[in-house]
């Protein structure tokens, strides 16, 4: 898993830029928005995908109007129809898997950006299923690693995590995509502050690559992640070091 907590340590240190350049706010609105639509309900107490995506959206201070304004988006089915779900697949340089979550008004402009991304980047796109499978749904939450690390771990193994893992000061603690609230709810109920809470996709296996195509698929992401409509990138590369702290 170490090319997961590799790929999450700089998920976090994005996610800072994304929220600075509004572009994470925009994508947390849109999930709110179908998981209102798809859920049937515009009240979190009765639609548990809401529930989970306006947490997310509280855990990275997202304004509370602009959370109302995109539940109002798909009670009143102003836009939430427009929105398309999909995913692409594909291969980064050096043979990485690539998982694109799309949420898009525009299917054939956003298929069009992205085919042509990878192109330009020395990528390929896959055909349906040729990457699914090397990724789990999983519950992450994180929080920030202290002196009490051993107490942390062992409280989140009793609320009935799955897995614990320590990566660049912080725990990440894996649960199963339904135990993710309560083992959430016991963490707080424990005194215990969580950073983040969320459905992810964590592969079950990595990918090692060499410096030159790990820093072309870290363009690649950045690249991707810059088209209007793609929500997230999963990887299962396992960059080197010193790629890192670059």
């Amino acid at each position: 898993m170490s090319g997961h907590s590799k790929w999450s340590t700089i998920k976090r240190k994005k996610g800072a830029a994304d929220a600075k350049r509004g572009q994470l706010f925009t994508r947390l609105g849109r999930e709110i928005t179908v998981a209102a639509r798809n859920g049937g309900s515009g009240d979190p107490d009765a639609n548990a995908a809401l529930r989970l995506a306006v947490q997310k959206a509280k855990d990275n201070n997202m304004p509370v109007e602009n959370i109302e304004r995109a539940i109002k988006r798909a009670v009143e089915a102003k836009d939430a129809n427009a929105l398309d779900e999909m995913t692409l697949e594909g291969y980064s340089p050096g043979g990485a898997a690539l998982l694109l979550q799309i949420l898009t008004d525009n299917r054939n402009r956003t298929i069009a950006e992205v085919r042509s991304t990878f192109t330009k980047h020395n990528a390929s796109i896959g055909e349906v299923g040729c990457v699914t499978w090397v990724f789990h749904m999983k519950g992450l939450i994180t929080v920030e690693a202290g002196e009490n690390d051993e107490e942390l771990e062992l409280a989140a193994i009793d609320a009935g995590a799955d897995d614990v893992k320590l990566e660049g000061g912080v725990l990440e603690i894996q649960t199963l995509p339904e135990d993710l609230e309560s083992v959430r709810k016991t963490l707080e109920e424990n005194g215990i502050t969580i950073n983040s809470a969320e459905l992810t996709l964590i592969p079950q296996n990595v990918v090692a690559l060499e410096s030159k195509p790990a820093m072309q698929t870290l363009k690649l992401i950045d690249r991707l992640e810059e088209i209007d409509g793609v929500q997230q990138v999963y990887t299962n590369a396992d960059f080197p070091d010193d790629i890192l702290e670059q």
